[in-house]
């Protein structure tokens, strides 16, 4: 069996990972199917942008029993903005940072991390003394300046600009897998038959720290949903008329007490998605390094009493009993 196959099918052994990630997936789809996106319309009648008259003061509408969807089923804000158009747009946006951050930042962080552990020297000491500058500087001071200044020019610019400064942890940890492998034997027998530095990091040392490098960039999308989340709630991020999952919560953060169900919804998906992305990272960590699988008293306690019980035999050679004098 392939390391590759090898690999699924212990990530496919996670049932939580593998649920998590189907459910990552079903949002992701029905947020996009629901409102569309771009020219693409969606199956959702009402969209994030239109005004539309309140009813009930905006109350939702969704009833679980009997089931229900009614006119607005997340109710609508305080200008009358379908509020279930508007959170599905806050889930587009949510993950749409989430892949250019995951993208851009991993590559940034893997070329980084290869030149600083293959080249060592001068090289190495450069590269990670930039990399401890961005490290010492807290990720939302540096976000929120970024924020600032390309907030207003859309998601993707925003995003992409984030990612410019989230490539550190995964730039150390391939710097320490490069470290590593770099002293390995088929490193130096690619060497020696000539191959090229270029050929030798992307061709024969990358791939076997790929686990390294997937790993990080998955748990590097879940952090990259709350940095987002975090700068729209600061008015950083996202600008209307565009919005975000952190956007909607700040706009109607004075109606918490009056109108709760404008902070329900956001503040669900936010959850949601930051721990499903968790979870299938986690299971992709276990996947690709055995020896990250967790402890389990369960499966300790089931074992057969035979095999933690020494035989008398070996007991006996193991404490022989002390001759009578």
């Amino acid at each position: 069996m392939s390391q590759g196959r090898l690999i699924l099918r212990r990530f496919l052994s996670n049932k939580v990972a593998v649920v998590s990630g189907i459910l990552f997936i079903l949002v992701a789809v029905f947020s996009v199917s629901a409102i569309g996106v771009g020219p693409i319309p969606g199956w959702w009648k009402y969209d994030y942008t239109t005004l539309n008259p309140q009813n009930d003061g905006g109350a939702p509408t969704l009833s679980i029993w009997p089931f229900a969807v009614g006119e607005h089923p997340f109710g609508q804000d305080r200008i009358g903005i379908d509020y279930f158009a508007m959170t599905m747009r806050g889930i587009q946006n949510s993950i749409l940072v989430m892949i250019v951050i995951s993208f851009v930042g991993t590559a940034v962080g893997t070329v980084i991390g290869a030149l600083a552990g293959y080249y060592r020297g001068w090289v190495d000491s450069v590269l990670m003394r930039i990399t401890d500058v961005f490290i010492v500087i807290p990720i939302i001071v540096i976000g929120a300046v970024v924020g600032r200044a390309t907030g207003g020019l859309g998601v993707i610019p925003l995003a992409f600009f984030l990612a410019m400064i989230s490539w550190t942890t995964i730039a150390r940890l391939v710097r320490a897998e490069f470290l590593s492998l770099r002293e390995r034997e088929f490193v130096e027998a690619a060497r020696v038959a000539g191959a090229s530095d270029a050929r030798i990091i992307f061709k024969h040392i990358l791939p076997n720290a790929i686990g390294v490098v997937i790993v990080a960039a998955t748990l590097l999308a879940a952090s990259a949903i709350l940095l987002e989340t975090a700068l729209s709630y600061l008015q950083l991020g996202v600008r209307p008329p565009d919005v975000s999952l952190g956007l909607i919560i700040s706009d109607n953060q004075s109606a918490f007490q009056t109108r709760p169900w404008l902070f329900w919804w956001p503040a669900v998906f936010i959850v949601l998605l930051a721990v499903l992305v968790n979870f299938v990272g986690d299971g992709l960590r276990d996947a690709f390094d055995p020896r990250q699988k967790r402890f389990s008293l369960r499966r300790t306690k089931e074992q057969p009493a035979s095999s933690t019980t020494a035989p008398a035999s070996t007991q006996a050679r193991v404490h022989p009993e002390t001759p009578s004098s």
